[in-house]
């Protein structure tokens, strides 16, 4: 089994660096040709099926990567974006900085990270994200078969701290990756290795987060 993992193209939050979460905001139109690009750089993949978060810009992301291919799309929650709750909507730029101090554990000290009203911590996070990687690895019918996953920057650097069986004091690992970045999983028996990570198909500049 082969997973192909994608992060969401991009949208007007992710540029102005306001906090997702589980926001329903589209893709803007440079996120579209991200995700148009890497599904040429994808095309001779042969997915099986693919499995998205529920959000909008992850499955249209989803959508635009497989261009019409006749590849069931499947959505499930416990690959949704970490939870943010009343701090969804802030501002995490330096510049337009606008939320309490002590989200800075979010990003420099994850496992004293404690969510707000509504939200989620780094452990919550990994167990629904181990949930859904067990169930991936054992599923009957796909242990030959190629599958994209479309997710969100905190969501997919939780499944690579589980896959690196890292603490969760090492939950960022290389740091977010790029929108519409690509990390290719191999499993076998149901060890996964990872192959490649955070790979671009285009050749556009992004910012790193």
């Amino acid at each position: 089994m082969k997973l192909y993992i994608v992060r969401h193209g991009e949208t007007d939050w992710n540029k102005s660096r306001r906090i997702q979460g589980q926001v329903d905001i589209p893709l803007n139109a440079f996120g579209r040709h991200l995700a148009i690009e890497t599904g040429k750089g994808l095309a001779d993949i042969p997915f099986e099926v693919c499995i998205s978060s529920p959000l909008g810009r992850a499955v249209e992301t989803a959508e635009l990567i497989l261009g019409g291919r006749e590849v069931p799309i499947l959505t499930d929650r416990r690959i949704i974006e970490m939870a943010f709750g009343v701090w969804e909507g802030g501002c995490c730029s330096e510049e337009g900085w606008n939320l309490p101090q002590k989200f800075r554990d979010f990003f420099h000290a994850p496992e004293r990270y404690r969510a707000p009203e509504g939200g989620e911590d780094f452990y919550m996070v990994r167990e629904r994200l181990l949930d859904f990687l067990e169930e991936i690895y054992h599923k009957d019918g796909w242990q030959d078969k190629n599958i994209l996953i479309t997710t969100h920057g905190a969501a997919l650097c939780g499944m690579l701290n589980i896959i690196k069986k890292a603490p969760v004091s090492e939950y960022w690992g290389k740091g977010v990756h790029k929108n519409c970045a690509v990390t290719e999983v191999e499993v076998t028996d149901g060890i996964p290795v990872i192959l490649s990570e955070n790979y671009v198909y285009y050749k556009d500049e992004v910012k790193e987060w």
